[in-house]
C-alpha cells in the first residue's frame, strides 16, 4: 500500500511541472486569439477629448514625406503627446519631424512642443552579412523593447519602414500580456501598387494591425482586410 501511494505521488510530481506548463501555453494561445479577435474592434466609450499619446514611426526617404503629409492633417490636440522614432542612422527624418513640431507650435503660439525624438537601432544594414545580422537583430530587439517600456503609446503609426517591426510586436505583445492596449495603424506606402510591402505583408498576415490602410484599389481587392483611402500624397 505504502509502495503503491509513493509511486502515484511520484508520478504526479513528475507531470505537474508538463501540466503547467501546458496549461500555460494554453492560457497564452487563448490571450492571443482573444487579442486578434479584438484587433481593429472598439475598445470602448472613452472621453472624447481624452488626449493619446502617439508613437510615429519614420522611415529613410519617401516613408518620411509620406508620413508628414499624414501628420498635416493629424489632429495635434487628439493625438498627444508624440514620439518620434527613426533608425539610428537615419537623422534626416527626425530633422523634418523637429522641422513639422516647431512649425506647428509656431502656428498655435504656444511655446516649446510636446514631442519626444529618439532613434532606434536596425536589425539589419543594407549589404550586412546574415551571420551578423543576428547579433544586430537582437540587439534592436531589446532596445526596441526599452523603448516600449518608456513610451507605452496608446496608438502606434507606421507606414512601412523596417524598424516598424519590432515596434509593432513589442506592443502586441503588450496586448497579449496586458501592459497595455495600443491600437496600430498601418498605412502602406503610395509606392506600392501590386504588393504589399514586407513589413506591411508580415503586420498583414499575423493580424497585428488595427486598422490597415492601402492607396490603390487594386491592392484592397487582393488584401480584402485592408481599407482603401485613395492616395495621401
Amino acid at each position: 500500500m505504502e509502495k503503491s501511494s509513493s509511486c502515484f505521488f511520484s508520478n504526479l510530481s513528475s507531470s505537474l511541472p508538463i501540466t503547467c506548463f501546458i496549461s500555460f501555453i494554453a492560457i497564452i494561445l487563448v490571450r492571443v486569439l482573444y487579442v486578434i479577435y479584438r484587433t481593429g474592434k472598439p475598445l470602448g466609450k472613452r472621453a472624447p477629448q481624452q488626449p493619446l499619446s502617439t508613437l510615429i514611426v519614420l522611415g529613410s526617404g519617401g516613408h518620411t514625406a509620406e508620413m508628414i503629409n499624414l501628420l498635416l492633417v493629424l489632429q495635434k490636440d487628439r493625438f498627444t503627446p508624440r514620439f518620434y522614432i527613426a533608425a539610428a542612422t537615419d537623422n534626416m527624418s527626425l530633422q523634418k519631424a523637429r522641422v513639422l513640431e516647431n512649425s506647428l507650435a509656431d502656428s498655435s503660439g504656444v511655446k516649446g512642443i510636446s514631442a519626444e525624438f529618439m532613434q532606434i537601432y536596425r536589425s539589419r544594414e543594407v549589404g550586412q552579412s546574415y551571420i551578423t545580422s543576428v547579433w544586430t537583430t537582437l540587439v534592436a530587439m531589446a532596445h526596441a523593447l526599452w523603448l516600449m517600456i518608456k513610451i507605452r503609446p496608446q496608438v502606434v503609426l507606421c507606414n512601412g519602414p523596417g524598424t516598424c517591426i519590432p515596434l509593432c510586436v513589442i506592443a502586441f505583445f503588450f496586448k497579449v500580456i496586458g501592459i497595455r492596449w495600443s491600437s496600430i495603424f498601418y498605412v502602406e506606402s503610395i509606392a506600392r501598387v501590386k504588393r504589399l510591402s514586407l513589413s506591411g505583408l508580415l503586420l498583414y498576415k499575423l493580424q497585428i494591425a488595427d486598422q490597415f490602410f492601402v492607396q490603390w484599389p487594386q491592392l484592397q481587392r487582393k488584401y480584402p482586410r485592408a481599407h482603401y483611402v485613395g492616395c495621401l500624397m
